[in-house]
């Protein structure tokens, strides 16, 4: 029986559930192979990258779904789809991020319609609906953190935690709640091993007249892809980029630097020790091989013993 590369729920012989598809659209009743090969894919994010606002180490495409044909299409500008192939150095990316999107999404991290699509080769490629598109060709105001920090792509990683805790205090309309959803997403990164989230990964976004974090973007376990010394946070915080533990992400981060209270923080640290059994069957579930698997779980129960949760 297979499972749903959107919703890993069973869809018998089908390669997507029902309930995937009306995810995408309440109109959609099936969707086509995506009709490129991974390098098929490959190569046309190369040839389009001048033309996409969207950038980043991962090759991306931008698309659109056409209901009436069922299918994802590419397209140059106005995509309401970002689309993330099988990366040719690193292993399993699109499996990965999609996991990592699904765990997240678990404990109350909120994140835009994602999922995945096969193509024609049968390879998976990662989909993420775009969060600063409205309507047809409307956009929505959002600023990553290089922008409101003044930096550029280049210097990415040259800043650190508590400057980044300064910019929501003085950008977001209720900073207190945006500190809390920072402290969040910097406990789930370090548990599930994302290494890499640089100020580009980071975003706030205007909404109801209020500015406040966009959704996330841009998780996934960096550290069972990568090979050597592995940082563990991609910012500075207190000085450090490794060797993380308890006194510095909770106490140092979320009671000194965040000012969160010791029920919002412990709120937080019950949620995720709460999940952690629906994490582990996600992994087990999911479309990463046996290999990726095994290393995906030995990473989150070393981390969660750091962080005794």
């Amino acid at each position: 029986m297979n499972l749903c590369p959107i919703t890993y729920k069973p869809c018998g012989t089908d390669l997507y559930s029902p309930e995937g598809l009306k995810l995408l659209s309440p109109g959609l009743k099936e969707l086509a192979l995506l009709d490129y090969t991974a390098e098929e894919q490959l190569r046309e994010a190369a040839i389009r990258a001048s033309k996409m606002s969207i950038q980043g180490v991962q090759p991306k495409l931008s698309a659109v779904i056409n209901i009436k044909g069922g299918c994802f299409e590419l397209c140059d500008k106005n995509g309401r789809y970002i689309l993330k192939p099988q990366h040719y150095i690193f292993p399993e990316l699109p499996q990965n991020e999609d996991l990592t999107m699904h765990l997240a999404a678990t404990i109350g991290i909120e994140v835009p319609l994602h999922g995945m699509v096969y193509s024609k080769d049968h390879s998976l490629t990662y989909f993420i609906r775009r969060f600063d598109r409205k309507g047809r060709n409307e956009k929505i105001q959002v600023e990553d953190f290089t922008q409101l920090a003044g930096l550029s792509r280049d210097t990415k990683y040259n800043y650190s935690m508590e400057k980044l805790v300064k910019v929501i205090d003085d950008i977001c309309t209720f900073p207190a709640i945006d500190k809390a959803k920072l402290f969040q997403r910097v406990i789930f990164n370090y548990l599930i091993g994302n290494e890499d989230m640089h100020l580009k990964n980071y975003s706030v976004i205007v909404r109801n007249n209020k500015v406040e974090l966009a959704p996330a973007y841009d998780f996934l376990n960096s550290t069972i892809v990568l090979s050597g010394d592995i940082e563990e946070i991609a910012l500075t915080l207190k000085g450090k980029k490794s060797n993380l533990n308890a006194g510095v992400l909770i106490k140092y981060f979320g009671q000194e630097q965040c000012a969160l209270t010791d029920k919002v923080i412990d709120t937080t640290l019950n949620t995720i020790s709460s999940a952690l059994d629906s994490w582990f069957n996600l992994i087990d579930i999911s479309f990463l091989s046996n290999e990726m698997k095994e290393k995906y779980r030995l990473l989150l129960q070393k981390r969660r013993k750091v962080l005794s949760v």
